[in-house]
């Protein structure tokens, strides 16, 4: 009889693949189910971004192997889209890879840092791909909480108080998802000296800051001599709506990078050359008013109509988040969120994703999308207001 890896057995197919197998049969039955639940920018990237795709792809000499590095234009881009939002000085030679969508980042960031056996921190909660790819390598998974009356930041005495000896990489995300907590200067330089005092690598994962951010957008490689022992990630599916483009960055000193390219370049060669000039036209000449308007307006619309709903549900939040989500505890009477959430599913048609999916400090909480056009979150409002409860 034949047998998957062993490694196979430490995961679990990832929540929204199985889960969204039974919407799909729920909608072909006819049942319409509103998703509130998967963060998937529902908007187009600018115009500009679609033409230089277009105008690439039929270049007779466009279609060939590119470089796992990636193009100067991306990289240069990549470098100068770090000085214009976080004032963060970055060599596009050496300080800066081109990723095939930042999860594809996790991966090659615990290849080339973390052998079999060793530790990896990981916050509760949290995505997790962080958690599921860790195991998937080998590395032992070690949780780190995240709680609500500290703002969803990390508890650095109890931290201090862990057996740290093994452990090779920390993960960090700031703007927090699923939490909505923002990203705090003081956390930063807490993470850095952390960091640098344990032997650890701190990677930030940093795709959130302009969504409902209006402040000063943060990274934790504005604090100084964070590059020597920190890594950040970064994308363009949040906020230049192009999640199934899927383009990243991994942004550190030129010894990680070196070692994260080694790695990468043993696993993917490199992404079409299309892609990778329009998303560095999309960094070059996306104007503030473009982002006010994608990241802020529109979301700031359906946030109004999220927090509806979980005052329908009764649940209690936050007004202060950012993020293209929002997290909200769930009245007592449940016993988890998941019990709330398949009363949703099932009795109003609307899929909310229930916080125990992202560590055991989310079970008493839900999340919901603005991934999802005005009319169908009124509409996902009218169907929760009319269930019996």
């Amino acid at each position: 009889m034949i047998q998957p890896a062993s490694r196979v057995r430490e995961v679990q197919e990832y929540y929204f693949s199985r889960k969204l197998k039974e919407v799909a049969e729920l909608n072909a039955e006819g049942q319409d189910i509103i998703s509130l639940a998967v963060g998937s920018p529902d908007q187009p990237p600018s115009k500009q971004t679609i033409d230089k795709l277009c105008e690439v792809a039929r270049e007779a000499a466009g279609h060939g192997y590119q470089p796992t590095m990636g193009t100067a234009e991306l990289r240069g881009a990549m470098a100068d889209f770090y000085k214009r939002w976080y004032g963060v000085e970055v060599d596009a030679l050496t300080e800066v890879q081109p990723l095939i969508g930042s999860k594809e980042g996790v991966l090659h960031v615990t290849l080339a840092f973390v052998n079999p056996g060793e530790q990896v921190l990981v916050p509760d909660p949290g995505y997790p791909t962080y958690t599921s790819l860790s195991r998937l390598l080998g590395a032992e998974v070690v949780t780190y909480d995240l709680r609500e009356e500290r703002g969803w930041q990390p508890d650095f005495d109890a931290l201090e108080r862990m057996g740290l000896g093994r452990v090779r990489l920390m993960w960090t995300n700031y703007p927090n998802m699923p939490t909505g907590g923002n990203a705090r200067r003081e956390t930063y330089v807490r993470l850095v000296d952390f960091a640098r005092r344990h032997g650890i690598v701190v990677v930030n994962d940093n795709p959130y800051s302009f969504i409902l951010n209006e402040g000063e957008k943060l990274s934790l490689l504005q604090v100084p001599g964070a590059k020597d022992c920190c890594i950040e990630l970064n994308s363009m599916s949040k906020a230049y709506n192009m999640p199934g483009w899927r383009v990243g960055m991994c942004i550190s000193n030129p010894t990680f990078i070196s070692w994260i390219l080694k790695v990468k370049s043993n696993i993917d060669s490199g992404t079409f050359r299309g892609i990778q000039l329009a998303a560095a036209e999309a960094m070059r000449t996306n104007t503030d008013e473009w982002h006010r308007r994608y990241n802020i307006e529109v979301y700031r619309r359906r946030r109004v109509l999220a927090e509806e709903i979980l005052t329908l549900l009764g649940c209690r939040f936050d007004r202060a988040q950012v993020g293209m989500f929002l997290w909200g505890k769930i009245p007592e009477k449940y016993a988890d969120a998941e019990e709330l959430t398949e009363r949703v599913l099932h009795g109003a048609r609307v899929f909310l994703t229930p916080g125990f999916i992202f560590g055991s400090n989310g079970r008493r909480y839900v999340r919901i999308s603005l991934c999802a056009k005005d009319e169908r979150m009124a509409e996902a409002c009218d169907r929760i207001a009319a269930l019996e409860w």
